[in-house]
């Protein structure tokens, strides 16, 4: 996968660095153009979707979404600002900062409906296995560079597995399974742009499925719950959706009829009968595709489908342009992160994935997930403008 590239083993620092207003003339402005589209997007969606929420307030949700999306664009920033060679050399401090912020949950998080995934600094509440995601592909890229030649061999597939079981299960435990299920998605997307051999990869899949049967079917049968009573539900209502185990599927039943009613146009802000009126569970987290698909229509949906579509395609360019295998190994784990994220939300939002909580990247509203996805961009961002494809540009 990354026989154009340099060796992941390759210091980027023993590459010349460029003058700031050179590095910045190497920046893919279309993909600057398509993020701030995308957030702009957001904005507007969280606008029309939660102005009724809260009573005399319509700007509740919209102006804290507002503070989330500055604070991320700073995150942004500072991530493209610094040369990819310190996350590559620093990846163990990284690494260890992820796997830090994960345990003190159990310990100092903060609960909500059953769930512990919160650490509260102030009155700043953010949830770290948003921000782990990020500083996981930087740890398993910066891994990969110093095996060098070893890419290939037994020994790395084992070792980032190693790496990635650690937060998974920390994850896993809160409980979180969505998170979870992207750390997986990630290791795949990594160890395939690294170069892995297909018989690992498949090995790895056929263990996978071997896992996913013990962990849903094979276990319980024994009478060994590994998965909480709502997360069995979930997924027994996506597999039987006619036996609805406790309205387990009453989401999304609520949110197919949001998007059915929003047909070609959609109702608008104050005809959406599904959002406003609340029988669209989750309408501005969650489940806020289904109210932007209500509110504007097959239009609306189509547009914002067609924003993340020209990100990832900028983000692939990019990928295909990095000047190293470290750079593209980190470009494609963030890009298999969003890819991921969309395909999970939209599709549980249609009854074709199951419900896993995994929110819309850039639009849902919530802090953690706006800033981490935004800091992420940026690191991309950074490896882009300083990638080979960047440079022929300017030669």
């Amino acid at each position: 996968m990354l026989e154009s590239a340099r060796p992941l083993g390759t210091p980027l620092a023993k590459t010349r660095e460029l003058p700031l207003a050179i590095i910045l003339r190497q920046v893919d402005w279309l993909l600057v153009i398509g993020i701030a589209a995308l957030v702009g997007y957001g904005l507007w969606a969280v606008a029309g979707v939660t102005g009724h929420e809260v009573p005399g307030q319509p700007h509740y949700y919209l102006a804290k979404q507002e503070l989330y999306a500055g604070v991320g664009a700073v995150m942004l920033l500072l991530a493209a600002a610094f040369h990819p060679d310190l996350y590559r050399r620093y990846w163990r401090a990284l690494y260890v900062v992820a796997i830090l912020t994960l345990l003190l949950v159990p310990l100092l998080g903060v609960a909500k409906r059953g769930s512990r995934r919160w650490l509260q600094i102030g009155s700043f509440q953010f949830q770290p296995s948003e921000f782990a995601k990020v500083l996981v592909v930087l740890a398993l890229a910066g891994f990969l560079a110093e095996r060098g030649r070893a890419l290939r061999d037994r020994s790395t597939v084992i070792g980032v597995l190693i790496l990635v079981a650690i937060p998974t299960a920390l994850v896993f435990m809160q409980p979180d399974f969505g998170t979870a299920l992207v750390y997986a998605a990630v290791t795949a997307a990594v160890l395939l742009i690294a170069g892995t051999r297909w018989l690992h990869l498949g090995t790895l899949v056929a263990a996978t499925l071997i896992g996913a049967a013990l962990l849903v079917w094979i276990l319980p049968a024994l009478g060994v719950q590994v998965l909480r009573p709502y997360q069995t539900q979930r997924l027994t209502g996506f597999i039987h959706p006619s036996f609805d185990p406790n309205h387990a599927t009453y989401n999304v039943a609520q949110s197919k009829v949001a998007l059915g009613a929003g047909g070609l146009h959609g109702r608008g802000t104050i005809g959406s009968t599904q959002t406003v009126l609340g029988f669209l569970p989750e309408n501005h987290t969650d489940f806020i595709f289904a109210a932007i698909g209500e509110e504007h229509g097959f239009v609306g949906t189509s547009i914002l489908l067609a924003l993340y579509l020209f990100v990832v395609w900028r983000g692939l360019r990019a990928l295909a342009g990095a000047g190293d295998g470290y750079g593209a190994v980190v470009i494609g784990g963030i890009v298999a992160t969003m890819v991921f994220q969309v395909f999970v939300n939209v599709g549980m939002t249609m009854g074709i994935a199951p419900i896993t909580g995994i929110p819309l990247p850039l639009v849902s509203v919530g802090g953690s997930s706006l800033i981490a996805n935004l800091a992420a961009l940026g690191v991309l961002i950074g490896v882009q403008m300083r990638g080979e494809g960047a440079r022929g540009r300017l030669r």
